[in-house]
């Protein structure tokens, strides 16, 4: 029986033992009147706890915070156990103070205290003892971002001065200033070095200052063919700072096309049109993009346009872009046109550029009139272009896009000069609403200023790209602006539908023509593997005509990215 006597001794005193272990421990603390108690316990602090020790960490840190708001005298006087579950802090907090004031040695570099929001003197500043620590800290961020990122501050010698005044000295422990000696691209080793130094602007050589780093190396975000994966990096050895970006090659070539049908009025028979549009963005590895845009419309009436783009010509902020566009209507007339720009990237979203176009038309007819002849132009142009890109969101990957040309020249036929100037707009801007709801507005626009005009010198607008529900190229102005205005709302990501209302005004001197025109519809977009599919069904009508079911049309069209 003793044995078992033993074991149930045993068993009894580990229950009581975990029992007692168990228990949690409380704390109150008191200060020397009852009105330092009432602030005690407005600033708060725990009051149980598991064990002892934590109780004993929870009062030193509760002396860190009142030394922090002012009460410096602050002292602990002792910890007593009152019983198996509570113990009594009594402490002494004293007088608050409000104002530090810190002097700096005349080496100080006073334009720094500008960032903070302390009263400066001679030698010295003065601030709000609880906005101290906030104060030293943007002083020290401010420090290492001029290139001394191991640069520390200390305040030594704190004394008081007076009855709510305590004074410091403040001094400054540098390290050796830093700049980027190297940078290093991961991931995608042959991204654009020109892009490095002129499209986020960091160079070999420059101050170091991590936050402003990582602020430029997001702008990868806004580049169509590369992004960002991860944060940059840096690794300091004794004598160098090596900066590491990490990014990775997107897809970024787009092919894109749409077929469009719709019955003639006058022969009642459907009839076709199409256009074929490839881009080609960085497959060199320098940012270069290449254009050729070919479209055919059921008018008869066929356009050929390639474009190159080479930013950052030799590692300069000067890029180049170079165009040709053909146009021929039926056996009517024949244009091409050719432009040569000169741009500067100013930064990431804004870019201006200045260039020459010339254009040479042909008549294709037996005899000349008055509005039909040859003739060619020359035009000095200015180019401004804004984009916000959203390359996140595949469906609308641009946020706004502002795009307005100015060309000045001359128009030259039967061995005549002609001034003439010549304006054009492109603008929209996604107005997101909400994470479903979205409005989409596009502004399009131009004008040609001059004495007198030709038929194959005006514009020609109208279709998928322009005012919907017409067909395509169909318009012929001289002066037009085109508003196009979509509700779109997203059934899913991949998934979304919207509304078509647009209108447009068009001037046309050669037939003393002024027209308002309007196009209602709706459509659906849908992000498949293919790429991104579109489907539109639109009517056009003028403000003197009716809808006609028959004038309807339906385009479809696919952008595929690879």
């Amino acid at each position: 029986m003793i044995p078992k006597v033993r074991f149930i001794f045993v068993f009894l005193f580990l229950i009581i033992t975990n029992w007692v272990n168990a228990q949690s421990l409380a704390l109150n603390v008191f200060a020397e009147s009852d009105k330092a108690t009432a602030t005690i316990d407005s600033i708060g602090y725990n009051k149980v706890f598991s064990n002892y020790k934590t109780l004993e960490t929870e009062v030193y840190t509760l002396k860190d915070k009142l030394i922090r708001t002012g009460y410096i005298d602050f002292k602990i006087e002792s910890i007593k156990k009152e019983n198996d579950t509570l113990y009594n802090a009594s402490i002494y907090i004293g007088v608050k103070l409000n104002v530090i004031k810190v002097f700096f040695k005349p080496d100080f570099n006073t334009e720094l205290l500008k960032l903070t929001n302390a009263s400066v003197s001679l030698n010295y500043f003065e601030v709000d003892i609880s906005q101290l620590e906030i104060t030293l800290n943007t002083l020290n961020k401010a420090i290492a971002e001029e290139g001394d990122p191991f640069s520390t501050l200390r305040l030594i010698n704190i004394r008081k001065e007076n009855r709510k005044t305590i004074a410091a000295d403040l001094t400054l422990k540098n390290n050796q200033k830093r700049s980027i000696d190297k940078i290093i691209v991961k991931g995608y080793e042959k991204f654009p070095k020109a892009y490095i130094k002129r499209f986020l602007k960091l160079k070999e050589g420059k101050s170091f200052n991590l936050e402003e780093i990582r602020s430029k190396t997001q702008l990868l975000e806004e580049l169509r063919f590369a992004k960002e994966v991860k944060d940059p990096e840096v690794l300091f050895t004794n004598d160098s700072t090596i900066l590491y970006i990490y990014t990775e090659k997107t897809r970024s070539n787009n092919f894109d096309g749409f077929l469009g049908f719709g019955t003639n009025e006058n022969t009642n028979r459907i009839e076709f049109d199409g256009f074929l549009d490839l881009r080609l963005v960085n497959n060199l590895n320098y940012g270069e993009s290449l254009r050729i845009l070919y479209k055919s419309d059921e008018i008869d009436q066929q356009t050929f346009d390639i474009r190159v783009n080479a930013p950052y010509l030799f590692g300069s902020p000067i890029g180049l872009d170079l165009g040709l566009n053909l146009f021929r209507k039926d056996s009517t007339f024949s244009t091409d046109k050719q432009q040569v720009r000169l741009n500067y990237q100013i930064n990431a979203n804004h870019r201006i550029g200045v260039g020459i176009s010339a254009t040479n038309s042909s008549n294709l007819l037996d005899n000349s009139t008055s509005i039909l002849n040859d003739y060619n132009t020359n035009y000095t142009e200015v180019n401004y272009n804004y984009i916000k890109p959203q390359y996140y969101d595949p469906l609308f990957p641009i946020n706004f896009w502002f795009d307005i040309t100015a060309g000045f020249g001359n128009r030259t036929q039967n061995d005549i000069e002609l001034s003439q100037s010549a304006f054009t707009l492109e603008t929209y801007k996604v107005f997101n609403l909400n994470p479903k709801n979205s409005v989409f507005v596009r502004v399009t626009g131009a004008s040609l200023t001059s004495d007198d005009y030709l038929d194959n010198e005006l514009y020609r607008f109208g279709g998928i790209n322009s005012i919907r529900g017409f067909e395509e190229n169909s318009l012929v102005a001289n002066l037009y602006g085109v508003l196009n205005t979509e509700y779109r709302y997203r059934l899913s990501n991949t998934i979304y539908v919207h509304s078509v209302f647009d209108a447009a005004y068009f001037e046309n001197e050669i037939t003393n023509n002024e027209t308002n025109l309007f196009g209602f519809g709706f459509g659906l977009g849908l992000l498949t593997q293919a790429g991104l599919f579109k489907l539109n069904y639109s009517s056009g009508k003028t403000e003197n005509r009716s809808f006609r079911l028959s004038d309807s049309k339906v385009h479809v069209s696919l952008t595929a990215t690879f």
